[in-house]
């Protein structure tokens, strides 16, 4: 069987550098380990499942060994349109992409998961390949020695009576999970908050989980700034900044009193906090939530129903909103991320502040929310217009960006 090329893979339209590419030795254990299982117990590509393939590399190496009819879930609409842009260019298919139900898991005998960062999500994953899987099926989870830990262990553990770490290659490593314990009658997932009236719903893979991080906590008490920015939209170019606030936002003196109802974007939503935050302020505000994961918009689209406002808030599963119209918005909040996976990169943070720019009408504003250390604000006056701080701690800083 000739060996898969797996330097041909690229990880468009995520962010490509030097230093990042489409794949890692994890990658290949796991599918060197799966080839050689399925070939002992006799396990078809319908009987497979592949979780957190990031750029398709697992899939189309199996695919490429001849399987087909393999189920695979991947969180983010970067890697599902890596995964085809990719099987285009190496001629390869066989696959099918789920979301995380039964349908994806229902019969598996198989399932290749690449190790998420957060433990929740794991356990999420976990849960459902007992619940789902059958009886005779084989966890292979798989990660970088220097990311993996013993709680990820335990975690497994809480699903599968039988969990063993293999020894260390090329510095990655598999834990193969097996013997399915019996499950709770309701899944662990998602999980709910209350925050003062806010709602909070979260699946294991959105960020920060049900709690309100402290970076949108920061940005929350400036919204009402950003309502009273809205009232001096006769000169748009102007950067005048109320007073900061010492207290936490109380929206119900918020009123928006523009002519038209603006339409704001919650740009890389979570679990739609800050969106569903507008929301309730600005009844009369268009309000839409994207984000790149499909853990963070099944979460946000479970806190817009749980805050009752389904007809004001629509969510999205786009690349930085990638799908949305030019100069269609009013305003964006932004609370962009600063790793990339398992590494910090700041590339992710810049596209979202292009996707910004695109998708904002001129004089509309960025409010963007980072850690101080980053320092964007030259980054942000370069790409999306004149930027003022309108707020900052010891660890965050707030600031406005008028599109030119």
């Amino acid at each position: 069987m000739p060996e898969f090329p797996y330097s041909r893979l690229r990880r468009w339209p995520d962010v490509e550098a030097e230093n990042l590419q489409a794949w890692d030795a994890t990658d290949e254990l796991l599918v060197d380990r799966a080839l050689a299982l399925a070939a002992e117990r006799r396990i078809g590509g319908a009987e497979i499942v592949v979780i957190g393939d990031g750029y398709g590399a697992i899939t189309l190496a199996l695919a490429g060994a001849g399987l087909r009819g393999i189920r695979v879930h991947q969180d983010l609409a970067t890697g599902r349109r890596a995964l085809e842009r990719n099987a285009g260019e190496t001629g390869l298919d066989g696959f099918h992409g789920h979301e995380l139900d039964g349908s994806l898991l229902s019969g598996a005998r198989l399932v290749l998961l690449q190790l998420p960062k957060a433990l929740a999500e794991l356990e999420e994953f976990a849960d459902a390949v007992a619940r789902w899987a059958a009886l005779d099926v084989v966890l292979l989870a798989g990660g970088r020695v220097k990311h993996m830990t013993l709680a990820q262990n335990d975690v497994l553990g809480r699903s599968f009576a039988q969990v063993q770490a293999e020894r260390a290659e090329r510095k990655s490593r598999l834990i193969v999970a097996s013997e399915p314990r019996e499950v709770p009658a309701e899944s662990p997932f998602p999980v709910r908050a209350d925050h003062d009236g806010l709602i909070l719903i979260a699946h294991g893979g959105a960020f920060a989980g049900a709690r309100l991080d402290i970076g949108t906590r920061v940005l929350l008490e400036q919204l009402p700034l950003l309502a009273r920015s809205q009232l001096r939209k006769n000169d748009p170019n102007r950067v005048e900044i109320a007073p900061e606030p010492t207290e936490s936002a109380d929206f119900s003196g918020v009123v928006n009193t523009s002519r038209e109802a603006p339409t704001v974007i919650d740009l890389g939503c979570g679990t739609g906090a800050l969106a569903v935050a507008y929301a309730l302020a600005h009844p009369d505000a268009r309000v839409i939530a994207t984000d790149r994961s499909a853990a963070a918009v099944a979460s946000a689209r479970a806190t817009v129903s749980a805050n009752g406002i389904e007809d004001r808030v629509t969510v999205t599963h786009d690349d930085a909103g990638s799908e949305l119209a030019d100069a269609s918005a009013d305003i964006v909040l932004l609370n962009p991320p600063f790793h990339l996976g398992n590494s910090v990169h700041t590339g992710a943070a810049t596209r979202l502040f292009e996707a910004s720019a695109r998708l904002l009408r001129p004089g509309g504003e960025l409010w963007t929310v980072y850690n101080s250390s980053l320092g964007y604000k030259g980054e942000l006056t370069k790409i999306v217009g004149p930027t003022e701080q309108v707020h900052r701690t010891p660890k965050f800083t707030v600031t406005r960006s008028v599109r030119r």
